[in-house]
Order: structure tokens, then C-alpha cells, then sequence
């Protein structure tokens, strides 16, 4: 029997429509599918929202709903009729309803694919981007149920909802009839729409981070009545800091007429205080923290700092311990920094917010710091600090059940107090946005990562992450193809951040090194050599230089166009009685700041060693501080940028931030420097390191980064003529039959015929194999394909292994065919065992491996090797993530370490690297045109000097994984 609508499955409650989303204000809300219990949350709603919006709705006067109207708004087939609602606080503020009918406008059912939709959102809710976000998840909600146009009456008058549609991206068509403006949406994702979306995104995210980071207003949830404990502290620091804000303690156990703890107004729940508070620091334990989440959501808090432990660090219970607090939260509109973590700073002057447990906190400055771990966090602010190092913002996310480093990302995007991001993550919560994220900050300033936990099995008990295959060695490659500078230790992070905050970005890896010893000096040398730097001669200034000499080597060698930075190495001066002096430290980096004042803008490293002030007198200039803030012009002088300035052109679009570090985020130093804008102008720090290596890693990272900087100002491209040769329709008609209409959500391997009409349908040509059962057959075979032909074995256990001999080549005549044959089952096994098989010869070349996986976490990698040892045993390996351009397949064949090979290494003629980089484009657009190619393997493509052969190939199916990066907005669930 045939189940009736009611209790067909495709009418169940579809739970997967659920999403929490970031509105534009930066507050959260739900957005679920309505449903028959929603009938008093419904009439409470309309009874809230104006006449005049009601009219807009209904284009008539409409004050409330009848019993009807409420059954149809709350009884959806979840097919052909659905409504989704947005909530806060359980409470309906907004709905959208869609209704399929057919080209007349009737209601219908599957097959018509146009549906009417309409909006309507509470006035008080309206300009929070709710409507956007609900036409995103309806729009995707849509598109499951087979409809794929929208169709909408709309009143002229109501300009905000024909911009809710206007700016949608989606193509569209609107008609003016009858009174009414009538608008059509086409819901197939477009390169707008999605653009769109992902503006919107950043702009919800970053303005979530900033109520954190500026709040008008803190209370701190757990001061205790004496001296000591957590709160008291994050108390003392807020107070310490000179929070330009109002500040509150909140404690249950405080008496009725306590009145003030360390002069603050003090009060025994968020409910008592007068004021609107806009962040809360809850320093309570783990079981009194709903309380008090409770307290501040009923009372309009906007956001949560939870330091409390006891959550997913603790184990199951923790964990769902944790779920519950993000969704308590969330369902009042807050977002959450923690559980479990260190705290937040925000130096600007404006702010002056040490919400943390940090002993000691840093100056402001141009650095923004974001960690996992508060470990790792007290270590850097200690580090940064010892260094004179500033920063702009520091945060310590703890578990990061709810913010994360992607959050921080969209905010530092566009921060013009930061002009470097340094993140410590022990744990990827959305590999694939923090990819795009990343790539996208490092376009206009450095981000510099260091990721722990880099082993399988290592994330930390309290992070939720999905599972990825991929090794760490590949999070690198893709990290790197980002644009993303990734050191192995917080030492390096800092390092690198210290160089990138304040010197210039290189122009390219010419070095100049100069200093008093010769022997730093040569280590300096070879330092940079195995960087891959090009270093000139050092300049031996010998012992008995002086400040001026130093001054002197420093400022001709920034005047030589033939370097591109300077590293300084310095030891303590020789005394006239032979021994040692340290020497005054700031006497010589005064010497070194007015050389690099007045020289070109280009990087200066310094290396000492035991010299007494040094490195606190070159930190000393204006470290990472701030300066004040300057209104200018930038100079049409063709001067390298910082590392933290934009460098596009032309007026800022919507999806660009204004120059970050523009009017402030550089200063002169003591010297006669330009003050317009020229060449003079630099930050005056100038970094001081103890070991060459450390100061020329930092400058080998800045190199690589700015020529990363360079090339992404011109995009990549995938060329057109692959469209004249690229069967889609084909393809996806092929796949849909291999898998069958109920394919196992395993997958499955393809045969070998299978596979090579797949790969022929994107140009891809596979040499034919004939199979080889016993020597006749394989005569026959090697009739039918014409000599001279290889015979190979395709056992799992001896594929591609020439080294065990199941391999034989070059096979010129029947007679040496059948030798070959008898050798191999007699050294093999028999031909059950090994089934061989013919093939054509390939002319001579270089053996590679091209393949592309579909991980769950990062999507779909593109990887290239040479085949053999090189790769299999030693992991020279390149990867990349698809869709891949022209640029990321040319750089991908020249990044591994054996790429000489295929360019005429020892005399040998160069291969057809153009055919090879034709291949991973075909192969990159396979997989990234249709998803249910979740692996593709061409191994060996033989590369030779005018063509290459594909000899070998394996394809897997499955059905297609989600791609939440192409959805509509949401955050992760819990």
C-alpha cells in the first residue's frame, strides 16, 4: 500500500532545514520549518508587526488572522507548500512561505517548477538582513524540491522588499501589472549571487566579532567578593586597562546592599542592572553557567565571553554540556567566545578592552593575535611583550564551540588597526572557509599560521571537526596555494610577524649582508641559500666598525638597486685593550634607524649577538605601536607596500576594505624621512633576532609572501579552448547511469572501459589495455594494438611495480612476447594471480602520477608527482585545491622537488610540461564539474617531449558529499 501524504517520508520533518544564522547587526537568530505547534507563535508574531507591513503583505488591510489563515500558515506538505520561520528567543520575528503552482499560477505539484513566495518580517527586526538570509535558505530549500523559479507580487511602495530581491545576485525579471510589481527569479546559483552571499557573510561575521571586541558596556559574571579567583581578575585587568566603558560585577552571593566591589557598581544578576550590557565575561562554574546565560539573554546581552572549564575537554557529558550552552545562546542572538577560554583584548584607543586572564598585557599596536590554546597564548603575549611587539586585538578561543579563527578572519579582512594576522589553531572547523577566508585576508595583509595537533588523532579533546584524510603535508601545500605563511613554531610565528608588521614587503629575494663579524656574517650567507634566497657577498665591516660605519654600509646598501632587503649582523665591539665591549646599544640603533629612515623602503633585519639595549633600543623607535593617525594621500611613487597595506587600485568596491593600516599604520623613524607619503616612510622598528637563522626565515617567509601578493593581483584563468572539447551533459548523463538510481553510498570503482569513456568525455585519452589470459590471447592483443607493446601485470599487489619485474617493455615481436609472458608466470605466479595484460608502447618520457581526491574537510585536491620512489617513498608530492587555474597547475608541475626532471636536468631534453599542465586542468574541471567523482587516479602519464600518454587510470563514484560552502549562509550545528 501506498503510504498516504501525511506519512510518505518525503513529507517528514526535514530537521536538515534547521540553521542558525549571523544577521547583519551581528546577532544570531534560527531559522526552522514551521509546523502545525507554531499556531500561537504565529498569531503572537502578526500581532506585532504593523498595519502597514500587514498591507504590504496581503496588498489590503489585514489586522489579524483568521482560524484558516493559521492552519494554511502552519500545515506544509514540506514539498509543494513550505514555510520557514526566524526565530529569537523561541519567538517568531519573521516568515516565508512558498506555494508551487503551474505557468497559470494555480497550485500544483511535481513536475511544474515555479513556486510564489512571500516575506514577512517584524517591523522591529527589519534591517537586520533577516529577509536576505531567509531568501537564501528558502531559495536552497527550493531547489531540493525540484522548483526552480520564484515568482513574487510585490507593492511599488514596498522598496525594501524589491531590494531583498534586487540585490538577491539571482537573475531575474520583473513586469509591472495590475498594480503591482511582478518579479521573477531564476534560484540557480550565480557567480553574483554567490558573491553576494559571501559579502553579506563577511560583513554579519566581522560586525558578530566587533560587538564582542567593542562593547559599550561589561559585566563580569562571577567577581567574587574577596581578592583573587578568575572573575576578580578579569575585573582587575578590565579596570587596569582603562575599559572606556561602563563595567559591572555580578555575583548571585553578594549581599542586597553590597553596593560596589573594586568601585564598580556590583549586583547580584544582569536582570538588577539598569543599563543595557553589551558583553558578559562568565567566570562561573560549569553548572551555573546556564543561570547566568539565561540572565543575560533575557535581558538583551549581546554577546558572552564563557572562561568557565568543565565542557569538551572533559569528555562526553562536556561535550554535550557544550552543545547545549551554543544553543542557549544562540537561540537569545548571542555569540560565544570559549567555553573554556583565556579571554579577549582590544587595544584600540577608543576601547581600551582586557577582558582576559593575561599577567601581562601587551601595548597597542598593529598585530592582531588570535589562539586555541590559553597556553599558547600566555607564551605569545609574554613573547610579543619581552619583544616590545603591540597588538591591535588578541583573543584566546578556548574550545571555540561557537567563534572561531574564521570569524576573526572576516573582521581582521577589513580592521584597520590590523595590518597582521597571527593564529595559533590546533583544530579546522571548516577547512574549506578558512581556505577561502584566508585566501582572500592575504590578499591585502599577511596571515601567519601555526597549526598544532598536525597528527592524526591529536585534535584536542574539546574541538568538534570533521574528519579529514588528507596528511598534514598537503594542509601546508593548500595553506600555502592561499596565500597563508605557515611556520612550525609560535617562535617562527612571531619571528615572521615581527618582520611583516614593520618592514616593507621585499620586491624580490636579493639580499645584502652586512656587520662586524665575518664569521655571522657567512652564516647569515648560507642561511639564506637554503631558504632560497639570493644573497650578495657579506660586507665584512671588520671588529673595529663603529655606529657610523654601520650607518654608513646600511644606508648604501638600501640605496643598491641590486638588493631587495638588508640583514645587519652585529657582534660586541673589540675595546682598545682587546677585550670585548657590548657597547651601547642605542647608539648604534640610532645609527641604524636613521640609515633605514632615509634610505628606500626595503626590509632590515638585524642579527646580534650579546649586545647590550640592542635589541630593546631598535624595538624602542615606535615598535608596533600604533602611531598617531595621519590623513593622506598615498604617493604615486612605485615604492614597495608594507606588509599589512592594500595594494589594489582604483576606487574600493563593497567586497573591499579601504587599504587596512592606511593613516596609521606607519611612522617615520628618527632621521630626516619623507613625511609625504615618499620612500622615506617606514614603521621605525626595525626586528632584532639572536640566530641568522631565525632573521632570514622571517625574511624568506616575507619573500614568498609578497611574490604570493604579486601574482594574486593578476587571477589565474582556466582557458576557454577546454570548453570546445569538454562533454558535460555527457559526462553527467554517463555518471547518473553508472551510479543507478539507487547507488551505494559507498561508491564504486569503475571498470577499466568504464573509466576511460568518463575521461573521454573531457578530453582525457587512456592507451587501451587488452586483457592477456594466456600467451595466444596475448598475441592476439598485441596484433590488434600493433608492436612493439609492453606486458604488464594489473594484480593489486604488483601494479605499477616494475621493480618486481611485472612489468615488460618494449616487446618488438611475437617471439618476445611469449618469452616475456612464460618469465612472468614463472617468476610471478600464474596468470590468474597477476592478470596481465597488452598495451601499445608510449613514446620514451618522464613517468608521473596525477590524481584528485574529494576529502570530506578541505574538498576536492588536485596532486602531482613524478612516479616511482620520488613520490611514493619520499612524498615529493604537490597539491592544490580545484577549481584550478592556468597559475595554480603551472606552479603545481614546478613545486616539487624533482621538477627538474621534467626541464632538461643533465642534458635531457625538456618534456611537453604544456600537455602535462593541459591534463590536470581537464582533470581539476572533471571533478569540479561533477562532485560524484569523488577520486581519479592516471598513473603512469608518461611525458614526453612533444606529447604525453595517459597508460593507466582509476575513477571512483559515489554519491555527491554536501557542499556546505555553496549553501546558503549558516553556522555550524549543535
Amino acid at each position: 500500500m501506498q503510504p498516504s501524504p501525511e506519512q510518505s517520508p518525503h513529507h517528514a520533518y526535514p530537521d536538515h532545514w534547521e540553521a542558525d544564522v549571523v544577521l547583519r547587526d551581528g546577532g544570531t537568530a534560527r531559522i526552522r520549518p514551521i509546523t502545525t505547534d507554531d499556531a500561537e507563535r504565529l498569531v503572537s508574531f502578526y500581532e506585532q508587526v504593523s498595519d502597514e507591513s500587514k498591507y504590504y503583505r496581503f496588498f489590503a488591510p489585514y489586522p489579524r488572522l483568521s482560524d484558516r489563515d493559521v492552519h494554511r500558515f502552519t500545515h506544509h506538505d514540506y514539498v509543494d507548500r513550505v514555510g520557514l520561520a526566524v526565530t529569537v528567543g523561541g519567538e517568531f520575528i519573521a516568515t516565508v512561505r512558498y506555494d508551487r503552482i503551474d505557468e497559470r499560477g494555480r497550485p500544483a505539484s511535481a513536475p511544474a517548477d515555479e513556486a510564489e513566495v512571500a516575506f514577512l518580517v517584524q517591523d522591529a527586526h527589519q534591517g537586520r538582513g533577516v529577509a536576505s538570509a531567509l531568501l537564501e535558505h528558502i531559495a536552497a530549500v527550493a531547489r531540493e524540491r525540484g522548483i526552480r523559479r520564484f515568482a513574487a507580487e510585490v507593492l511599488p511602495a514596498n522598496n525594501k522588499m524589491i531590494k531583498v530581491f534586487r540585490d538577491a545576485g539571482y537573475t531575474q525579471q520583473r513586469s509591472f501589472e495590475d498594480g503591482s510589481v511582478h518579479l521573477t527569479l531564476d534560484l540557480e546559483p550565480t557567480a553574483e549571487s554567490l558573491a553576494v552571499q559571501r559579502g553579506r557573510e563577511q560583513r554579519a561575521e566581522a560586525r558578530s566579532v566587533q560587538r564582542l571586541l567593542a562593547p559599550g558596556s561589561v559585566a563580569v559574571i562571577g567577581a567574587g567578593r574577596t581578592p583573587g579567583g578568575v572573575g576578580r581578575t578579569v575585573l582587575r585587568n578590565l579596570l587596569g586597562a582603562g575599559f572606556t566603558g561602563r563595567t559591572y560585577a555580578v555575583n548571585r552571593a553578594f549581599a542586597a546592599d553590597q553596593g560596589t566591589i573594586d568601585g564598580v557598581p556590583a549586583h547580584r544578576s544582569v536582570g538588577e542592572i539598569d543599563e543595557q550590557v553589551d558583553l558578559a565575561v562568565v567566570a562561573v562554574p560549569a553548572d551555573r553557567v546556564p543561570e547566568a546565560v539565561a540572565d543575560c539573554g533575557e535581558h538583551g546581552v549581546q554577546g558572552l565571553v564563557v572562561l568557565s572549564a568543565g565542557y569538551a575537554e572533559w569528555g562526553a557529558e562536556g561535550r554535550e554540556r557544550q552543545r547545549e550552552l551554543v544553543r542557549q545562546a544562540r537561540s537569545y542572538g548571542m555569540r560565544i567566545i570559549g567555553p573554556n577560554a583565556f579571554g579577549v583584548i582590544n587595544n584600540s584607543e577608543a576601547v581600551r578592552l582586557n577582558a582576559s586572564l593575561a599577567p601581562e598585557p601587551p601595548a597597542p599596536g598593529r598585530i592582531g593575535l588570535f589562539t586555541q590554546s590559553g597556553a599558547i597564548g600566555i607564551a605569545l603575549l609574554s613573547g610579543l611583550y619581552r619583544r616590545g611587539a603591540g597588538l591591535s586585538t588578541f583573543i584566546s578561543a578556548g574550545n571555540r564551540a561557537d567563534i572561531s579563527g574564521n570569524d576573526f578572519l572576516q573582521y581582521w579582512y577589513e580592521d584597520p588597526d590590523t595590518d597582521v594576522a597571527l593564529l595559533y589553531l590546533e583544530s579546522l572547523g571548516n577547512p574549506r572557509k578558512f581556505t577561502r577566508l584566508a585566501r582572500r585576508t592575504a590578499a591585502v595583509k599577511p596571515v601567519v599560521v601555526v597549526k598544532g595537533a598536525r597528527h592524526s588523532g591529536s585534535t584536542p579533546p574539546g574541538h568538534a571537526v570533521p574528519v579529514s584524510r588528507i596528511p598534514d603535508a598537503t594542509v601546508s601545500a593548500l595553506m600555502r596555494q592561499a596565500g597563508v605563511i605557515r611556520v612550525d613554531t609560535v617562535t617562527e610565528m612571531v619571528d615572521a610577524g615581527l618582520l611583516l608588521a614593520d618592514q616593507p614587503l621585499p620586491a624580490g629575494p636579493r639580499v645584502a649582508i652586512l656587520g662586524n663579524s665575518e664569521s655571522l656574517g657567512l652564516l647569515t650567507y648560507d642561511a639564506c641559500l637554503a631558504e632560497g634566497l639570493r644573497p650578495r657577498p657579506p660586507r665584512d665591516l671588520t671588529t673595529a666598525a663603529t655606529p657610523q660605519d654601520f650607518r654608513d654600509a646600511l644606508a648604501a646598501a638600501l640605496a643598491d638597486e641590486g638588493c631587495d632587503s638588508v640583514v645587519v649582523t652585529a657582534i660586541p665591539w673589540v675595546g682598545e685593550n682587546g677585550e670585548a665591549e657590548s657597547g651601547d646599544g642605542e647608539v648604534l640603533a640610532t645609527a641604524l634607524h636613521a640609515a633605514a629612515a632615509a634610505g628606500p623602503a626595503k626590509p632590515v633585519a638585524v642579527v646580534h649577538v650579546e649586545i647590550g639595549g640592542l635589541a630593546e633600543a631598535l624595538a624602542a623607535a615606535t615598535s608596533t605601536v600604533a602611531p598617531p593617525r595621519r590623513s593622506t594621500q598615498p604617493s604615486a611613487a612605485a615604492t614597495p607596500p608594507r606588509a599589512g597595506a592594500a595594494t589594489t587600485t582604483g576606487p574600493a568596491s563593497a567586497h573591499t576594505p579601504s587599504a587596512p593600516g592606511t593613516g596609521g599604520g606607519t611612522a617615520t623613524a628618527t632621521g630626516d624621512a619623507d613625511t609625504d607619503g615618499g620612500p622615506g616612510i617606514r614603521t621605525g622598528r626595525i626586528p632584532a633576532y639572536p640566530a641568522a637563522e631565525r632573521a632570514v626565515r622571517a625574511l624568506a617567509e616575507a619573500v614568498r609572501y609578497a611574490q604570493w601578493r604579486r601574482q594574486a593581483a593578476v587571477p589565474g584563468k582556466v582557458p576557454e579552448f577546454l570548453d570546445d572539447t569538454i562533454d558535460e551533459p555527457g559526462a553527467a548523463d554517463l555518471i547518473d547511469t553508472l551510479l543507478g538510481p539507487d547507488p551505494d553510498p559507498r561508491g564504486r570503482p569503475l571498470a577499466h572501459d568504464e573509466a576511460r569513456e568518463l575521461l573521454s568525455r573531457y578530453g582525457i585519452t587512456v592507451r587501451p589495455t587488452l586483457p592477456a589470459p594466456d600467451p595466444e590471447a596475448a598475441v592476439a592483443a598485441a596484433a590488434q594494438l600493433g608492436y612493439p607493446v609492453a606486458l604488464k601485470t594489473t594484480a593489486p599487489h604488483l601494479r605499477h611495480r616494475a621493480d618486481l619485474g611485472g612489468v615488460r617493455l618494449d616487446l618488438a615481436n611475437e617471439g618476445a612476447l611469449r618469452r616475456a609472458y612464460g618469465e612472468l608466470t614463472d617468476l610471478l605466479g600464474k596468470p590468474a594471480e597477476l592478470q596481465p595484460v597488452v598495451q601499445a608502447m608510449a613514446p620514451r618520457g618522464v613517468d608521473t602520477v596525477v590524481r584528485a581526491t574529494i576529502d570530506p574537510a578541505a574538498g576536492a585536491v588536485l596532486s602531482f608527482g613524478l612516479a616511482g620512489v620520488s613520490s611514493e617513498l619520499l612524498g615529493d608530492t604537490a597539491h592544490r585545491l580545484v577549481p584550478a587555474t592556468d597559475r595554480d597547475v603551472a606552479e603545481l608541475i614546478r613545486s616539487i622537488r624533482a621538477a627538474p626532471v621534467l626541464f632538461g636536468w643533465r642534458g635531457a631534453a625538456p618534456v611537453d610540461t604544456a600537455a602535462l599542465e593541459e591534463l590536470l586542468l581537464r582533470v581539476s574541471r572533471l571533478v569540479d564539474d561533477h562532485p560524484e567523482v569523488v577520486s581519479i587516479a592516471l598513473e603512469p602519464v608518461v611525458v614526453a617531449t612533444q606529447e604525453l600518454t595517459v597508460l593507466g587510470a582509476s575513477v571512483r563514484l559515489a554519491p555527491p558529499p554536501a557542499r556546505t560552502d555553496l549553501g546558503p549562509r549558516r553556522l555550524p550545528n549543535y
